[in-house]
């Protein structure tokens, strides 16, 4: 699996729901593993990687196979308080800003044994949880940024869709 970049049309449309956990979806999630590992990213979402279904990884110890999860058709069903930090996004590279997301939340999904889970994160799994849900609503963190962090921004996402139009241009 390859990560789609800015402004691949799929990174701003939403995921759908998935209806059952199957070798399909294992699948996808393992790759996505390594597609995510090999980026050195703390999180994927399917639709960074052209996967339209509701299936996410997080890793906040990147490197390390035992930090990895996968969660399905996660939902935050509680935010408590606020945290402003630097966020930056494997579809969007050399792009960053600062964001303030819940400080807490709790996230319902399933697991890849279609077992219902429940999570209460805080600190960085919280806004990485946040992050990779956003991607599934689609929504990106530049839709999120304040008006100067949006100007500071411009040239990198001007070249990121200069580049895909001299791609699209080779095909």
């Amino acid at each position: 699996m390859k990560i789609l970049k800015y402004p691949h049309p799929m990174l701003t449309t939403p995921a759908d729901r998935i209806e059952a956990v199957d070798d399909d979806v294992r699948a996808a999630a393992e790759e996505m593993l390594i597609a995510m590992a090999e980026a050195r990213g703390l999180g994927l979402a399917g639709p960074q990687v052209g996967y339209g279904k509701r299936l996410i990884c997080i890793n906040i110890t990147p490197g390390s196979p035992d930090g990895e999860r996968v969660y399905v058709n996660p939902e935050i069903v509680g935010r408590e308080g606020e945290a402003t930090a630097e966020e930056g996004c494997l579809s969007l590279p050399h792009v960053n800003g600062k964001i303030t997301r819940a400080a807490k939340v709790t996230v319902h999904a399933t697991d890849l044994k279609g077992e219902a889970v429940t999570l209460h994160a805080d600190t960085l799994l919280a806004r990485v949880l946040q992050h990779e849900i956003d991607h599934l609503d689609g929504v990106l963190i530049t839709q999120r940024f304040s008006a100067i962090d949006k100007a500071a921004n411009a040239r990198s996402l001007r070249a990121l869709e200069k580049a895909a139009k001299e791609a699209a241009g080779r095909r």
